[in-house]
């Protein structure tokens, strides 16, 4: 699955196979304990996703929900999306130093993690760093880098 039309994460579980539904299911655990009060789990852009409600911040550059990580079943793989650790060097740091510490190479873009199975990521240091961000610290970075009108 690339991407999916389901409106609820449920219906987004129930169109993948088994396999591929553990694995996300494993990690959207591991993300749904650590995730900060404030943010919401749904689904956008056709994967699972942690936002911003715009009932509490509105002003959005897409006027969808700010988001602050995704989940998704690729083709080919999974991808994870830590926008709370992307531009954030110290932060960048210690997912790599992670990664190191596993003994694997990390299969990254700016804020996206691909893998292959749940063994392919540091899962403690991902829920450490997804804790470590609250939404009143992510939106004051998001104001911080959105362009003055």
């Amino acid at each position: 699955m690339v991407s999916s039309a389901a409106a609820t994460v449920k219906q987004y579980l129930d169109e993948l196979p088994a396999d591929r539904r553990a694995v996300v299911s494993k990690v959207r655990a591991v993300v749904n304990k650590a995730m900060p009060k404030g943010y919401r789990e749904g689904t956008l852009w056709g994967m699972i996703v942690w936002t911003i409600p715009l009932e509490r911040y509105p002003d959005t550059y897409n006027k969808q929900p700010l988001a602050y990580a995704a989940l998704a079943a690729q083709k080919n793989a999974f991808s994870l999306y830590l926008m709370g650790v992307y531009g954030d060097r110290k932060r960048e740091a210690a997912l790599a130093a992670a990664y190191k510490a596993l003994g694997k190479k990390p299969d990254m873009g700016k804020s996206c993690v691909r893998f292959r199975t749940t063994d392919d990521l540091p899962l403690e240091a991902i829920a450490s760093l997804i804790a470590g961000v609250g939404v009143d610290e992510y939106l004051a970075r998001y104001e911080k880098a959105r362009p003055k009108k």
